[in-house]
């Protein structure tokens, strides 16, 4: 059966009977948490019959331990494998040479904690689907974790439902198309109801698909608002690595990653262990990358994406990728995992963007309002220096369309009679006269806190340098960068690196 026009897919109801209806399509349904909901679907499109081998509900943990065995914790990534794998191996071993040579298996399956009856949950899931293409091939594999929105049980049940059927349909008949499949996962459901924080994507079919690449296209489409990566590359569910964890993170471009990165976080690092509230307590640190920054050029560059990851991570550290312009957005996106400090580091550039009010008229209380949201929870801001000659550097730059984020509203003035080597500091800072007032409280009362021990030898590396200096085949570039980062630049020719002939 050929993939269905997208013209005639403007229901659920409609995806489920045409899944219903291709008579090679044969599988089982395993719901575990919210009902049954995505076979409920499929059952009330007709046709039916022709696809559903088996629907499942091993609601109780004691029969479901008995049916899959024990996992750490019921909704969890491991739990969702093991009954893919369960049901999946069973359909094959019970079906396989009565009808394998006809049919392309499927093994559908979801665990999830909705809300419940004393209310107040974390709600969210994982859900996959084990599935053939083709009669008797290697099946692929899709696996991602969502998050439901909806204030009542009943309306998050019928949401799973709705996503349970978009991944089903989408990877039957969008497969061969990575972003329009990660797209439809939020028809007739809506990025309000459910979020979609990770995806994978394993098989044959997908053997050039970069994971890494299909999860930025969550944040591109609005299913997420972030997304996380280890040191290693690897896509992490955030819940897992931030739960219970103080976060220091720092914002930059990373094009790429500098000595002046590391020693930022090395400076702040150094400080927020010592905050009392932290002191004992896991720390995860990461580089923040907004989706602002990277499609900064009008468009996004998918290598120059994966070479910033890959930067970063080889210098042991996470990387978010978010849609949070605002840094209150960012800090309450961390509450949601830990109550515990955060700690955000940024340079005086960063700084006074924070107390540009321009960026806050959307909120009925202004900057007010969103000092209130950021502050609110033990949050702290490390600020890192600047000499002025930088800064005045850095004017220009912004007056030439170049400099990676506008200055906000200070002038010239606001530094004018400094020596050139003195360094603008949030203790020396002047904001304006409006705000002044509103900054010398957050400094005085510890909210804001300047950034001790740093190494003045940095403060003039500047990424643009670096590129120009790797374009030019200046080795010079090589002490801007930290040396597990050059190694990675060498290594795989990132940036426009290309290594020196033989003869040079």
């Amino acid at each position: 059966m050929d993939s269905p026009k997208e013209q005639e897919l403007l229901t659920t109801n409609r995806k489920a009977l045409t899944v219903n209806l291709d008579a090679k399509r044969y599988g089982t349904f395993a719901e575990i948490g919210a009902g049954q909901e995505t076979c409920r679907n499929f059952f009330q499109a007709g046709g039916a019959a022709g696809t559903i081998a088996k629907t499942m509900s091993a609601y109780d943990m004691t029969f479901s331990d008995s049916i899959y065995g024990k996992s750490g914790r019921y909704v969890s990534r491991e739990r969702l494998q093991k009954m893919i794998d369960h049901e999946y191996s069973l359909l094959v071993e019970r079906l396989s040479e009565e009808v394998g040579n006809e049919r392309c298996f499927f093994a559908y399956a979801n665990t999830m904690k909705a809300k419940s009856y004393r209310g107040g949950d974390d709600t969210h899931g994982w859900m996959g689907i084990r599935f053939q293409l083709t009669p008797n091939a290697e099946p692929n594999e899709i696996i991602l974790h969502t998050r439901m929105w909806d204030p009542e049980n009943v309306q998050q049940q019928h949401a799973v439902g709705i996503l349970g059927t978009n991944l089903i349909y989408g990877a039957s008949y969008l497969h061969h198309n990575i972003e329009e499949l990660i797209e439809s996962l939020a028809d007739n459901v809506g990025n309000d109801r459910i979020e979609v924080d990770l995806i994978h994507f394993s098989g044959p079919d997908f053997s050039h698909v970069d994971n890494r690449i299909a999860n930025l296209h969550l944040v591109r489409r609005g299913l997420t608002n972030a997304v996380l990566f280890s040191p290693h590359g690897e896509i992490t569910q955030p819940s897992e690595a931030i739960y219970k964890k103080a976060v220091l993170v720092e914002r930059g471009s990373f094009r790429p990653i500098t000595r002046v990165n590391i020693d930022m976080l090395k400076c702040s690092g150094a400080q927020f262990v010592q905050e009392p509230s932290v002191q004992g307590k896991d720390v995860l640190v990461m580089a923040e990358l907004t989706m602002n920054n990277l499609l900064a050029s009008g468009k996004l560059d998918y290598d120059d994406f994966l070479q910033r990851i890959d930067t970063i991570g080889a210098t042991g550290n996470y990387v978010l990728i978010s849609n949070y312009f605002e840094f209150y957005r960012l800090t309450s996106y961390f509450r949601r995992y830990t109550k515990e400090m955060i700690g955000v580091v940024m340079g005086i550039n960063n700084l006074l963007e924070v107390f540009n009010e321009r960026y806050y008229a959307h909120l009925e209380g202004g900057i007010l309002e969103s000092f209130g949201r950021l502050f609110k929870n033990a949050v702290k801001l490390y600020i890192y220096p600047m000499k002025q000659k930088a800064y005045r550097r850095y004017l220009d730059q912004m007056k030439n369309g170049d400099a990676t984020h506008e200055p906000g509203s200070v002038s010239p003035q606001t530094i004018g009679g400094i020596a050139d080597e003195m360094l603008i500091t949030c203790n020396n800072l002047r904001i304006d006269s409006k705000l002044s007032n509103l900054y010398l409280h957050l400094l005085e009362n510890g909210y804001i806190e300047h950034l001790r021990g740093i190494d003045e030898s940095l403060l003039e590396i500047f990424s643009r340098d670096i590129l120009k200096a790797i374009a030019d085949n200046d080795p010079s570039w090589k002490e801007m960068v930290p040396e597990k980062a050059v190694a990675v630049i060498k290594q795989h020719q990132f940036f426009g690196y290309r290594a020196p002939s033989a003869q040079a």
